[in-house]
């Protein structure tokens, strides 16, 4: 197992690719401290995956958007856990529509949680990893980061900027033993891009090299690899998911 007796927390984690992060790490062996506004539908699923791996499965309420929040549930996990060993952050949402067009509450709110929230909470969880000499964060940015994209403008930013925090963090804190990388999906299979037009994701998938849609599945695993010691001498990597479609 590659994240036998690691300790993780993953933001977002309730549903979509957050939720495959966590199934997959806990079928690793890690036990997971996963953070969402509501708790997980599949929470009976978590527990199955944690009884298999020899870890646990612990839900925790948290707005990550709020630096007050944010030092409560990591006081609260690592009074828990005894530490942290990984970080994901995962938590993000999308408000599209042409620049021209949209509202500076749009603007702001995905900066604040897609962005602003990994920020606090990196801020929290790297001085621990620090005075242990050790541990793993993982963002999760997209191609829109890469390369922008029409209507998204905000979104792109903010996932740009996680980038930049991604290879910033890895500078700084490389030389206490802590890895900070990324990882980039492009068109995946989730419930969000399933509420696209026909056209819409046909058209995404006509760029797509390998003529598919990503599964999240495929996502968690390229993270659960970022987060292990497989990725020792990985660090401000920004790891491509997406089929060749952003080449």
């Amino acid at each position: 197992m590659l994240l036998k007796g690691k300790k993780a927390m993953v933001t977002g984690g309730a549903r979509g690719i957050g939720k495959e992060i966590v199934l997959d790490f806990l079928r690793e062996g890690a036990s997971v401290w996963f953070l969402d506004l509501n708790p997980s539908e599949f929470q009976a699923e978590m527990d199955q995956a944690a009884q298999t791996g020899g870890g646990q499965a612990v839900f925790k309420k948290a707005d990550v958007s709020q630096a007050v929040e944010v030092t409560r549930v990591v006081e609260e996990v690592v009074s828990e856990a005894g530490g942290i060993d990984i970080l994901v952050n995962n938590a993000g949402i999308t408000r599209d529509g042409l620049i021209f067009r949209m509202p500076l509450e749009n603007w702001e709110r995905v900066l604040t949680i897609n962005l602003t929230s990994a920020f606090l909470i990196s801020q929290a969880v790297a001085r621990l990893m620090i005075k242990q000499r050790s541990g793993s964060i993982v963002n999760m940015a997209s191609i829109v980061g890469l390369g922008g994209n029409a209507g998204q403008a905000n979104y792109a930013a903010s996932k740009a900027g996680l980038i930049g925090l991604t290879r910033s963090l890895a500078k700084e804190t490389g030389g206490r033993g802590v890895r900070v990388n990324a990882v980039a999906p492009g068109y995946i299979d989730t419930e969000m891009t399933r509420g696209l037009p026909e056209a819409a994701r046909q058209a995404f998938v006509a760029q797509v090299a390998m003529s598919r849609p990503g599964q999240p599945q495929e996502v968690a695993k390229a993270v659960t690899f970022l987060a292990s010691d497989m990725a020792s001498y990985v660090s401000g990597a920004v790891l491509r998911v997406d089929g060749c479609m952003s080449i």
